[in-house]
């Protein structure tokens, strides 16, 4: 049976989107959601919901190197929490230490006086590599 899952690289001005399946253990970047102090527009979440009918839904959890929790942890933990609550939907958060640089890294990020609008989808693909690879993640 395949999974499918999205994934959610967490910001406070726009949010990574991802899709994947187990098939392949691979993700495919989407388009990011535009949010206000990290809340995006909920009926547009439940159109991509209702879309790719995901098993299960990723969100990263940005921590500090040493692993304690960043001053956007707790954002990212009660925006997990909402999607939970609001879809029904299993979620488990994934440490995303490092995926915004990998992610530049791998597009070659050289974008002058701003970045490249394709990271934070580029990061929640990583997550689901991550997830497929170690399949380490913390259920909400």
């Amino acid at each position: 049976m395949t999974t499918t899952l999205l994934a959610f690289d967490f910001g406070t001005r726009k949010i990574g989107l991802a899709s994947g399946q187990s098939l392949t253990g691979t993700g495919s970047p989407l388009p990011a959601l535009p949010c206000r102090e990290g809340i995006p527009d909920w009926e547009q979440v439940r159109r991509l919901l209702a879309e790719w009918q995901p098993d299960l839904l990723l969100v990263g959890l940005p921590l500090n190197m040493d692993g304690t929790d960043s001053d956007l942890s707790q954002r990212a933990r009660r925006f997990a929490g909402r999607l939970k609550g609001r879809f029904g939907k299993p979620v488990q958060l994934i440490d995303e230490r490092l995926s915004t640089r990998e992610a530049r890294d791998r597009l070659g990020d050289h974008y002058r006086g701003g970045s490249d609008p394709r990271v934070d989808s580029m990061a929640a693909v990583l997550l689901i590599e991550s997830f497929f690879n170690d399949g380490a993640g913390e259920a909400v």
